[in-house]
């Protein structure tokens, strides 16, 4: 690589403002400028991040001065990533409707591989023109993010051969045209639908290279229905009851679930559909059913999360995901709410329940975050201790796991309710009492106490 192919390398990696400062003082960046590979406009990357939200008028003038300016001194030749992004919520969208189309045109050549186009705005939906994905733009076409716009590609819609990622969210766009769409992508590896409401039917064609899908609050969502021979890992997140079809689920390595009683959910029916699932990630905001006791194993399974809330749940049933799970290494517990009513372990002085012979000899670490003094979930991290041979590290955190004033930038801790700092010290105690005895030497144990210089006030 030749000295002029050096600094054009380092130009392309500066942020665009500074990539333009350079320019107008090197003739060397302004030759690589005027064929920059990455465009990037946003208020943070134009300098506009601390505009007052109140001159929104004056700050819109001066993105489609600066943006102007910047495209008039580029030749529009070698353009691989493109990417408008207005995260501007509260404020009216400073990229205009109109600015944004004459600059998209400006600069979707053929050649682009990436174009993200973020509009966060509370304003009516940008119409994003499907003509710009032309046979020839669209052959080179890479990875598409549309964040709040309609989409409605028809059925003339190039060759997206080479379409790796597609990515929706708050996207207005049909069943129709999203199996157009789909049709469309034979190439595509990673498919993203976030808040996309107006899709009911979900259709994946037989699709040979996906293997990620994720569906997120797309909320009028009923069936979802793939081909795609290849998916190792999903996310979706969304009502239980949607009629899921998924072809070659044993294929399925990784499952994030976000549903109401997804814990008995996985349970009961993950190790029939999913039985060489490694990774599992579990939420659920209402969780009204202990998970059962049942002989289906979870064989490969060895990474498991989950995050769960429910009045009268039993946190000591989640010992049935380790009697499934011979192989489990990694398992972290959020216990949602610390409102619960569940007794308290100083509440009731009877023994403390334990399962026989169920021990695990992988299992190394353990993390549960809002640990309490509920009893189910003492008799829980007791019966781990006991059962876990090969446990090196057990962490229980009495706060809601955000980062602390010591990472914060807002140098402060999260702040916490009265009621969950007086739990809190009473799990401390839990700990204390019943927890710390049974730690074995090799056991690290971590337990994290509410802050005292953030949370002093409150107590």
């Amino acid at each position: 690589m030749c000295m002029q192919d050096i600094w054009c390398h380092i130009h392309s990696l500066m942020p665009i403002q500074d990539a333009a400062r350079a320019a107008c003082v090197s003739q060397t960046f302004l030759r690589s400028w005027r064929c920059r590979p990455n465009l990037d406009f946003s208020r943070e990357t134009l300098g506009l991040i601390n505009e007052n939200t109140c001159r929104n008028e004056e700050t819109q003038r001066d993105i489609t001065s600066i943006v102007d300016h910047i495209l008039q001194n580029h030749s529009g030749i070698g353009v691989k990533a493109v990417k408008f992004q207005d995260d501007s919520y509260y404020n009216n969208q400073d990229f205009c409707h109109l600015d944004l189309e004459r600059w998209l045109r400006n600069t979707i050549k053929p050649g682009i591989e990436e174009l993200n186009i973020s509009l966060y705005g509370r304003n009516t939906l940008y119409n994003f023109p499907c003509s710009l994905l032309s046979d020839e733009i669209g052959e080179s076409l890479r990875s598409l993010h549309l964040v709040r716009c309609y989409f409605h590609p028809t059925i003339g819609l190039g060759s997206l051969r080479n379409l790796r990622r597609i990515q929706l969210c708050g996207v207005s766009i049909t069943d129709s045209k999203l199996e157009c769409l789909l049709s469309n992508s034979l190439s595509l590896e990673q498919l993203v639908l976030r808040d996309c409401s107006g899709i009911i039917c979900l259709k994946i064609p037989c699709l040979q290279r996906l293997s990620y899908l994720e569906v997120n609050a797309c909320l009028g969502l009923e069936v979802l229905e793939s081909k795609a021979p290849n998916l190792s890992s999903v996310l979706i997140a969304g009502d239980l009851h949607v009629q899921l079809s998924l072809l070659e689920t044993s294929r399925i390595i990784k499952y994030f679930r976000l549903c109401p009683g997804a814990a008995f959910y996985a349970r009961t029916e993950l190790p029939s559909s999913m039985p060489n699932l490694e990774t599992l990630t579990l939420v659920s905001g209402t969780e009204t059913v202990n998970t059962p006791v049942m002989p289906s194993k979870l064989l490969h399974l060895k990474f498991l999360a989950i995050a769960l809330d429910g009045q009268t749940y039993d946190c000591f049933s989640l010992l049935s995901f380790f009697d499934a799970s011979p192989f489990l290494e990694t398992f972290i517990l959020n216990v949602l709410s610390v409102r619960v009513e569940r007794v308290s372990v100083f509440e009731d002085p009877s023994d403390l329940r334990k399962m026989p012979e169920n021990h695990n000899d992988k299992l190394k670490c353990v993390r549960i975050t809002n640990f309490s003094s509920a009893k189910s979930l003492i008799e829980l991290t007791c019966h781990i201790l006991e059962s876990a041979m090969s446990l090196e590290c057990l962490t229980l955190d009495t706060t809601h796991g955000a980062p602390r004033c010591s990472v914060n930038k807002h140098g402060r801790c999260w702040p916490m309710t009265r009621d969950a700092l007086m739990e809190a010290h009473r799990a401390l105690s839990a700990v204390q009492t019943y927890v710390k005895s049974k730690v074995p030497s090799t056991v690290e144990l971590n337990v994290f106490e509410p802050c005292s210089q953030c949370h002093a006030v409150s107590l």
